[in-house]
């Protein structure tokens, strides 16, 4: 990845040689193996790949003899020297690293990028040759280089065996204990037909659930993981084994725990227990329930499915959230979360403690909820349900255009809520906490006259109020008032 951030200049070696020096660059220390942890020393690499330090070629002797004796293919490197730096990334991990739009998006707002739509459309659009998967180089190859005298490095190490000496002098510390061997356990293929439908009776699925040493090799990388994200017990289910893309994945579980091991690497996520929530596999492909029936497109055709496994399947929205397939009277969507979750929708005309079945949903709630999907952050705890309410709709006051207000109640896999209002206008914004039940929402808005309004709105059946600004006019559930913008506003419904 660093290598072809990199700009496009100089001899390969060189270049090759600089970006090994700023991935060792970002080594040093405790190692992070959490996803947060992989997160942050992707976004320091490729800060430092983007414009790289002239520090980075001076000495570079030792990154030099330690080049593997294949160097990657030029072509690629030349075409992405004619991009921008920040295009360049774009195109970098949507394409060589393939993560989602999303992702790419989130992974931009760290680099500071102020419009990351923008440039990931125009990586999009880029004209580049496909990379070559072939010439990626084996992970025990490219260890971190050592560069510097051993002096240091040992001067500071008896320091800290004096100084811990000293310690273990007035405490005592507890054995550490080496992390056990992990078991991994499948369920009978037909043990969901014979009992209550949970998450344990999932089978193992995947053309590779019968190789025992690559499931193996999973379990070891689980079992070697640190205390706070290894498996509870000594036991593992396996869920699925199989190839993606080419690539060998396989996915254990543990409790609420979910592990992914693909190419030695593992990352682990807290996913709930949920019994028919889809698992994301990555490239599109969910993991279905073994019950579930066939799920059907957004527009009703019925997608391909493999061994449970479904066919590529990726919202429509413009951020890589939302809608995403029907499974029977349910609508499941992707949030950003490892599983799936069931989306519903109430319309305007809903009042709270009517029924609130899920059911599949219309094109007005599809189109909402890929507005609604964009404007809700990315969510790494386990969602199971997320229901928008669409609580008013009409038109801005002073020239505004149409708009609807919503609000978004999101049920966690542990039980737990959290609702969030969303103005969506000629910009979507959010708006702040909300009720569900009793929904109201306020914001400031600038009209096309360039005046600054405080305009609120509520659900049917209550009229907003608001405490913190002047001159208040309130007519079909809207309020509209003047006042200093960003100043403090109570707003409350009755």
């Amino acid at each position: 990845m660093a290598y072809f951030v990199l700009p496009g200049r100089g001899k390969r070696v060189y270049r090759l040689a600089i970006a090994r020096r700023i991935v060792d660059s970002t080594a040093r220390g405790p190692r992070d193996r959490s996803p947060a942890g992989h997160a942050r020393r992707r976004t320091r690499v490729l800060r430092r790949a983007m414009r790289p330090s002239r520090r980075f070629q001076i000495g570079l002797g030792p990154w030099l003899r330690a080049l593997p004796t294949r160097l990657p293919d030029p072509a690629l490197t030349a075409a992405l020297s004619k991009l921008e730096p920040h295009v360049r990334v774009a195109y970098v991990l949507r394409y060589v690293e393939g993560m989602p739009r999303y992702a790419v998006h989130d992974q931009l707002v760290e680099l500071r990028v102020r419009e990351p739509w923008p440039v990931i459309r125009a990586a999009e659009a880029a004209v580049v040759p496909a990379p070559r998967r072939g010439e990626e180089f084996e992970p025990a190859l490219l260890r971190p280089v050592r560069n510097r005298s051993l002096l240091p490095v040992a001067t500071a190490a008896a320091l800290t065996v004096a100084l811990a000496g000293a310690l273990v002098m007035t405490e005592r510390s507890a054995p550490r204990e080496a992390p056990s061997a992990l078991r991994v356990v499948t369920a009978a293929p037909d043990a969901w037909t014979r009992g209550a439908r949970t998450l344990d009776v999932w089978p193992a699925r995947g053309d590779l659930a019968g190789d025992r040493a690559f499931t193996r090799r999973a379990a070891a990388a689980w079992a070697a993981a640190p205390a706070d994200r290894r498996a509870s017990g000594g036991t593992a289910q396996l869920l699925f084994a199989g190839r993606l893309g080419g690539a060998p994945l396989a996915v254990l579980r543990s409790g609420g725990r979910l592990a992914r091991y693909t190419g030695g690497r593992l990352d682990v996520v807290t996913a709930g227990t949920g019994a028919s929530a889809p698992i994301a596999l990555g490239g599109g492909h969910y993991l279905l329930a073994p019950w579930d029936t066939v799920p059907e497109s957004l527009t009703g055709r019925r997608l391909a499915v493999s061994g449970g496994v479904t066919g590529p399947v990726r919202p429509e929205s413009g951020c890589g959230r939302g809608p995403l397939f029907h499974l029977g009277s349910r609508t499941f969507g992707d949030l950003g979360a490892p599983r799936a979750a069931v989306l519903t929708y109430h319309s305007p005309a809903y009042r709270p403690g009517g029924p609130g079945r899920p059911a599949r949903l219309g094109p007005a709630a599809r189109d909402l909820w890929d507005r609604v999907a964009c404007a809700t952050p990315r969510q790494e705890r386990p969602v199971a349900e997320a229901m928008a309410f669409e609580f008013w709709s009409g038109r801005l006051p002073h020239g505004g255009r149409s708009a609807s207000w919503a609000c978004t109640r999101l049920t966690y896999a542990d039980a737990g809520t959290a609702a969030a209002a969303t103005l969506l206008a000629a910009e979507d914004r959010a708006t702040g906490p909300c009720d569900a039940d009793r929904p109201v929402s306020g914001t400031w808005w600038r009209a096309p006259s360039g005046r600054s309004y405080y305009v609120a709105a509520a659900g049917r059946g209550l009229v907003p109020h608001a405490d913190g600004v002047r001159r208040t006019t309130t007519r079909k559930r809207l309020l509209v008032a003047k006042g200093t913008p960003g100043s403090r506003v109570t707003l409350t419904a009755r």
